[in-house]
């Protein structure tokens, strides 16, 4: 069956609009450049992505036809480079318009990006390369501003496709702006206006904390100090003006101070947290979890500084310390701790905008609505800083009333104690006056007894006067006889045989003998052995003597024949005594039945009695009494 031509055509022609409208639909969306609009952000269809996991594509690859279907529109408001140290090629299409007479550039909002090839279409169709991105030095860029721009000629009326090529090592947001030269200058001059405002709040914080620490010396405002300056320095180095001021030649730096400060920020917040609640008192186990934390994030940052700095991007890591430091609030504040309400409120704003920047890197675009949501963790890191100023300034309040009560209550005591004191002191009066009385009665009482007393007295004192003349008399008598008993004992014991119980009555224990010794000794008085001085002290054994001058201490057996013995000195004395009353004849049988001393020591201090014996026998000869004690001095 044969179709009518008429038919055929219509079908033609349906295809044809049918093509159209699905390539229409495929097809990249063109931003014109007009006057009238001065900003627009490239979004969705505005912006198509290829990915080049290898990064082996040329320029000339990408812009052949063959690589044209392989550009993709963006899924989100925002694409991002989720693929760390990948490729990525981005490519935007811009009508010109030479009616618009403004000059236009193009604009990179996150200054994080670490390399953008940008390839600009020029007029005779070739591409003018530029190189932009954190890793080159900030003097090479085209304008020095904090982020990436790219002046834009407009001449003719053509369609035209630009190009970038983008890696990085951390996640970037690939956020592309089309602005006029007026409205850059206009932005540009309120955000670092903006800035100086954040900035300066940070550096007022710091230095009114840092006065306080000085002041007060609580380490709450040096943790509160260096805390603020870890914020301020985290952000510097993410919005790219720490990298504009502060290290401009020094891109390698500008790779990882954010971690430096991200680190800082973090383990100064646990700080502040735990001195400020005072976490150790109030709650000890969250305490240990905090110094857990602060130790696991350290080790965290040294191996990714000396292994891997790729973890560094992993930002989102810092939602751990800052759960634990948000969790530690509330529980003190539970606890009834008020201070920490204002702690509490500021470190909700802080997670609202840390949790917002998460989510927005997770791909969830919707919540990515301009400057706001981009700036958002500064603002919430403001309103954290003023609220925990609240909450420091709420401690000091609380302190104060708490201090201002204990001063009243002490008042209140004093004025007691006075109250107190006043009405003891009139019943004392009293008590005084009415003892006074008493007392004044009984001493005329008294007074009247005591002349007859003392006339008792007299004739008692003169009674006891009689009494002490003649306990004198027989006080001088007990002690002449007493004398002479001893006397004629210790001859006795020094010529006669005596046995050792009567031997032990002059020489009871240690400290006779020794005090016997000491007499025999020094009869001729003390002189040091080693300096020779003639003054001494009392030394720390019994009987012994301390040189004055150079302090050597001398015993009461040494340089006597007693020196280094073991056996009982009051024995000894009676051996010594018994070898010279029998010459020597004596057994060391006899002497150890004596004595009670094992046969084998008598011997031995016998032997040596005997030489001293044989050695002195001239001197022994001429001795009228007391001769054993001539063997005693070496």
């Amino acid at each position: 069956m044969l179709i009518p031509s008429y038919i055929k055509n219509v079908f033609l022609l349906v295809v044809v609009l049918l093509t159209c409208s699905i390539s229409g639909l495929k097809a990249q969306q063109t931003v014109e450049i007009q006057d009238s609009v001065p900003q627009r952000i490239f979004t969705f269809k505005q912006i198509e992505v290829l990915e080049d996991a290898k990064g082996s594509m040329s320029f000339n690859d990408v812009k052949s036809g063959n690589f044209d279907r392989k550009f993709k529109a963006s899924k989100s408001s925002t694409p991002q480079t989720k693929e760390l140290g990948k490729t990525y090629w981005f490519r935007i299409k811009i009508k010109k318009n030479e009616i618009a007479k403004k000059p236009f550039i193009l604009e990179f909002f996150d200054q994080t990006i670490d390399h953008i090839t940008a390839y600009i279409p020029q007029g005779d169709n070739s591409y003018k390369i530029e190189e932009l991105g954190d890793a080159n030095a900030f003097s090479k860029r085209l304008i020095h501003h904090k982020n990436f721009e790219i002046p834009i000629e407009n001449k003719g009326n053509a369609a035209q496709i630009y190009y970038f090529k983008i890696k990085s090592s951390q996640i970037s947001d690939v956020i592309i702006v089309l602005r006029t030269a007026e409205w850059f200058i206009s932005y540009a001059l309120d955000e670092y206006f903006y800035f100086g405002i954040f900035y300066g709040m940070i550096l007022v914080f710091s230095f009114y904390n840092l006065i306080m620490f000085i002041a007060i010396r609580q380490k709450q405002y040096l943790y509160y100090v260096l805390y603020n300056l870890s914020v301020g320095f985290f952000e510097m180095s993410t919005d790219g003006i720490a990298y504009q001021y502060l290290w401009p030649n020094a891109p390698g730096w500008n790779q990882v101070a954010y971690a430096f400060a991200l680190c800082a920020t973090s383990i100064f917040a646990l700080l502040f947290t735990r001195e400020l609640l005072y976490v150790k008192a109030k709650a000890p186990k969250l305490n240990q979890l905090i110094i857990g934390v602060i130790t696991i994030r350290l080790i965290f940052f040294v191996y990714c500084y000396l292994f891997d700095q790729t973890l560094f991007s992993y930002k989102f890591i810092e939602a751990v310390p800052l759960s634990v430091a948000f969790f530690t609030g509330i529980y003190i504040y539970k606890n009834g701790y008020q201070p920490a309400r204002f702690f509490v409120l500021g470190y909700s704003f802080l997670f609202a905008g840390f949790t917002l920047k998460f989510l927005i890197m997770l791909g969830i675009g919707w919540l990515n609505f301009g400057a706001i949501s981009y700036y958002s963790l500064s603002f919430c890191f403001v309103l954290e800083m003023v609220f925990l100023s609240f909450a420091i300034g709420d401690k000091v309040r609380i302190l104060k009333v708490k201090k201002d009560k204990a001063q009243q209550k002490i008042i209140r005591q004093m004025a007691l104690n006075a109250k107190l004191k006043d009405t003891i002191n009139r019943e004392l009066e009293s008590k005084v006056e009415e003892r006074t009385r008493e007392v004044y009665h009984k001493s005329l009482i008294i007074e009247s007894k005591n002349q007859a007393l003392e006339e008792a007295n007299l004739l008692l004192q003169q009674q006891a006067e009689e009494i002490s003349r003649m306990n004198v008399l027989l006080e001088h008598d007990n002690i002449e006889l007493q004398t002479n008993v001893e006397k004629v004992t210790r001859d006795r014991v020094m010529n006669t045989e005596v046995d050792f119980e009567e031997f032990s009555k002059i020489y009871p224990d240690k400290e006779s003998c020794y005090q016997f010794l000491a007499d025999l000794k020094w009869a001729k008085g003390y002189h040091c052995k080693k300096c020779n001085n003639d003054h001494y002290f009392n030394g720390h054994i019994l009987y012994s003597r301390r040189c004055s001058k150079c302090g050597y201490e001398e015993s009461v057996t040494t340089y006597t024949i007693f020196h280094n013995m073991r056996i009982p000195i009051n024995k000894a004395f009676y051996m010594i005594f018994l070898i010279y009353s029998t010459k020597g004849k004596i057994s060391s049988h006899k002497l150890s039945e004596l004595l009670s001393i094992r046969q084998s020591t008598c011997w031995t201090f016998g032997a040596r009695i005997k030489k001293v014996m044989e050695d002195r026998k001239k001197t022994l000869k001429k001795s009228a009494k007391n001769g054993w004690s001539q063997l005693v001095i070496e």
